[in-house]
């Protein structure tokens, strides 16, 4: 089997086409083609054309990660869940967590760190709520009360804020704190905040 042709990729940006006899084969990004010095004549017995295919799928697979972190930080457990539905195989899936861990793109206490930050700029989650969304996302019970404990949450803050944002929306309080109480806030300083703002 020989190279016959080596392309770049019409469709995706830094990739290059590996042709053998005339057919196309499989795809690598540039450092993995210089790396494997491969060169168009070359000839490929079948072990080595394998071990080609699963460098460029590790090489594919790794780039969708990277693509999915680029979009918004990501937990162990939502990468490891994505390679599931992408059908990579579990040699595939645990060397992109390792690369991406080597990498410092994937870490599950900078994840946590994230999350609990913008749920509490965002002014209306329970620690109970962020506990069970943490917890659902993978993330390690030590790290939760850690970061939590670190954070500069204030659920009470939180809870006045959601009540004053959804107040008006019930036509009752019992209704409200039905809603309320399935957020995660508890329901001592529910009635106490509602005392304090009725």
């Amino acid at each position: 089997m020989i190279i016959t042709k080596i392309s770049k990729a019409v469709k995706t940006e830094g990739r290059y086409n590996v042709f053998v006899d005339e057919e196309y084969s499989f795809s690598l990004d540039e450092s993995q083609l210089v790396n494997l010095e491969l060169k168009k004549g070359q000839d490929l017995g079948e072990e080595e054309l394998a071990k080609l295919k699963t460098v460029s799928d590790f090489g594919k697979s790794y780039i969708r990660a990277v693509d999915l972190i680029s979009r918004r930080q990501r937990s162990e457990k939502e990468i490891r869940d994505y390679a599931w539905k992408k059908q990579w195989t579990p040699e595939i899936r645990d060397r992109v967590v390792q690369r991406l861990k080597e990498r410092r793109y994937l870490n599950d206490e900078r994840f946590a760190e994230s999350f609990v930050r913008s749920r509490t700029n965002n002014r209306n989650f329970s620690k109970r709520k962020m506990q069970l969304e943490l917890i659902k996302k993978g993330i390690g019970q030590e790290i939760i009360e850690r970061v939590l404990a670190e954070s500069e949450f204030d659920e009470l803050e939180s809870l006045k804020n959601l009540v004053a944002k959804k107040r008006g929306q019930y036509e009752s309080d019992q209704k409200l704190i039905q809603y309320l109480a399935r957020q995660g806030f508890r329901y001592d300083d529910i009635k106490r905040v509602l005392g304090e703002t009725g």
